[in-house]
């Protein structure tokens, strides 16, 4: 038996590393039917056990997770997807244009990180694009509001190749999973930080003003003593399993003042004597921050994509 990580699925498929050697990997069938409610039972970054059975890998135990972020999935007869797991740092990579990002996808993420317990790092790429007034003054308003919400944040550009060794200085090490919508620059700013790797990329669609899908598979490189995941483009992100009724405590300023309120099980809404209201009418919790948190509570449907397109936000 062999100790290794997955390092990239592919579907029924896997890569593991295992005493710096690679092997495709396979689960058995009965592993298979072991009632886990999701799309992907091993995900990247498991730390696995396999045994070799006629020049195949056959994955036979899963060691318990140190964390791992999971959104919803897109294939309505599953509940979740797995995105990676053992993670140090989620990234988050966005753009204010090319492609046009809106807040509520960045709060989704944050909450699911939140919710996982996995620090999350905002990445701003393509800063070198933001010509007007206009696209400088929205920077500067999503980075007031993040900031402010305790939240680390960076300005790079990978064309221009502005600040990106801030970013390899911040991750260094460590576990990271890149995620974003389509476009952005994951896969850009990934060969930046590791010459070494060639992963495909791809222009922004001129028409759709969207990105083009060029990472098909989550896919796990090594680099600086750490990991890199690199991860499809994503159009919205849903939530697997969030306890709605908590939902705020995973709005950080929100929790500092939520325990303040009157009534235990505020929502924050209707309730008299509400502190996270209060703290909002103050302008200590930005009103784009508190009217997503309105969007998501109230979303029961909790639709994957209604958080791309303008006309949502």
């Amino acid at each position: 038996m062999k100790e290794g990580i997955v390092v990239k699925s592919t579907g029924s498929r896997y890569q593991v590393i295992c005493d710096n050697s690679l092997y495709i990997c396979y689960l058995r069938g009965k592993f298979k039917q072991s009632g886990l409610r999701s799309t992907n039972p091993v995900a990247v970054g498991d730390k696995v056990n396999i045994i070799l059975e006629n020049k195949k890998g056959i994955i036979t135990q899963i060691a318990p997770r140190h964390n791992y972020l999971v959104r919803k999935s897109t294939n309505l007869s599953k509940k979740s997807h797995i995105i990676a797991a053992n993670i140090d740092y989620a990234v988050l990579v966005f753009c204010i244009k090319q492609p046009t990002g809106y807040p509520l996808f960045i709060d989704r993420y944050l909450v699911a990180c939140e919710a996982a317990l996995i620090p999350p790092l905002l990445v701003f790429n393509k800063i070198d694009l933001l010509n007007s007034k206009t696209d400088q003054n929205t920077l500067e308003e999503y980075l007031n509001i993040y900031k402010n919400a305790g939240y680390p944040c960076l300005t790079v550009s990978a064309q221009k190749q502005i600040n990106i060794e801030k970013l390899r200085d911040t991750i260094a090490g460590k576990t990271v999973v890149f995620s974003g919508n389509s476009g952005v620059g994951k896969s850009s700013l990934i060969n930046l930080l590791n010459p070494n790797l060639s992963i495909k990329t791809a222009e922004i669609s001129t028409y759709y003003k969207q990105g083009k899908h060029t990472t098909t598979f989550a896919e796990m490189h090594p680099w600086e003593k750490g990991f890199i995941i690199d991860t499809p483009g994503i159009k919205g992100f849903g939530f697997a399993d969030i306890d709605r009724e908590n939902l705020s405590a995973f709005f950080p300023e929100m929790q500092h003042c939520r325990k303040a309120c009157k009534f235990n099980n505020c929502t924050h809404t209707h309730e008299p004597d509400c502190a996270v209201k209060e703290a909002l009418n103050k302008g200590e919790i930005h009103a784009s921050r508190y009217k997503n948190y309105l969007r998501i509570l109230t979303d029961k449907d909790n639709k994957y994509r209604n958080d791309l397109y303008g006309e949502n936000q």
